[in-house]
């Protein structure tokens, strides 16, 4: 029989990481979902059982986070997968963003995943197995979204971190995969979940452009289902091999292709300079 892990959920109210924990306690898998109120989850989910354990976690606290792996363990004995999706969406050009925006969104989408990464690597180095799925997004392999550059620059901190994390990881058994949703039909882009500049700047008609069709029209219109990507994780979850790159949904392989283009064009562009260096 198939021995049935441990998962950690972050982000578990809404979205991507309510359709997972759903989706992995209809399969009969034990599920720590995490969220800022933990009354969200008990509301959408249930109350802590030997299946469920709902948990409020502030992800930009160390200390909260390592309470919360702690009381995981304790409650179910050990921790297997662990999901970094907590995170939200801030739109604004680099001019426009205030200081503190920009920091807020990388102490929760950077700063934050790295806290779980911290807290979680003891159990699962001492055990000697376990997977990490950190959820990046398409916007953390391809930036070139006008007034998107502060949350996509977070997005590609977690790549980069996850890449290094793969090969720090793996002689204990642990697999690190970085995954880049494209456009998925949850509530990421709706107004009550994504932030716009306190202080936008009209003369950024590109990035006023872009924010409107996210809010307008992309929102409620994304061609990708979430449930179907929860699918898909708790099938990588179970590979011997897993990748550290997953492209995951409708579109992502046409911005993979249009990056190397770009790369490509540029690097072969500027060759003579690129190797005018030699000494």
């Amino acid at each position: 029989m198939e021995t049935k892990k441990v998962w950690f959920v972050t982000g578990a109210s809404k979205g991507l990481g309510f359709e997972l924990v759903k989706k992995l306690l209809s399969e009969g898998f034990q599920v720590a979902a995490t969220s800022r109120t933990v009354e969200s989850l008990i509301s959408t989910i249930g109350e802590a059982s030997e299946k469920f354990l709902p948990l409020s976690v502030n992800i930009k606290d160390n200390d909260d986070i390592k309470s919360a792996i702690a009381k995981t363990v304790k409650h179910f004995g050990r921790i297997d997968v662990v999901v970094n999706n907590a995170g939200y969406g801030q739109i604004g050009t680099l001019e426009e963003l205030t200081d503190e925006e920009a920091r807020e969104n990388y102490a929760v989408n950077v700063f934050g995943t790295l806290n779980v990464i911290r807290n979680a690597m003891p159990y699962l180095r001492e055990q000697g197995s376990g997977n990490i799925f950190n959820i990046s997004s398409v916007g953390g392999y391809s930036a070139n979204f006008p007034g998107w550059g502060i949350y996509c620059s977070t997005k590609f901190a977690v790549a980069g971190f996850t890449e290094a994390l793969a090969e720090e990881v793996k002689d204990f058994g642990i697999h690190a995969t970085v995954v880049y949703p494209g456009y998925f039909r949850t509530d990421f882009l709706h107004k009550d979940s994504v932030r716009t500049p306190s202080n936008p700047i009209q003369a950024y008609e590109a990035a006023r452009n872009s924010e409107q069709a996210h809010l307008n029209e992309i929102n409620g219109n994304q061609p990708n289902d979430p449930v179907k990507a929860a699918d898909i994780l708790i099938r990588i979850s179970k590979e011997e091999n897993p990748p550290v790159h997953l492209l995951l949904g409708v579109g992502t392989m046409e911005f993979l292709n249009n990056k190397i283009d770009i790369l490509k064009k540029d690097a072969e562009k500027w060759e003579n300079l690129t190797v005018s260096t030699a000494i």
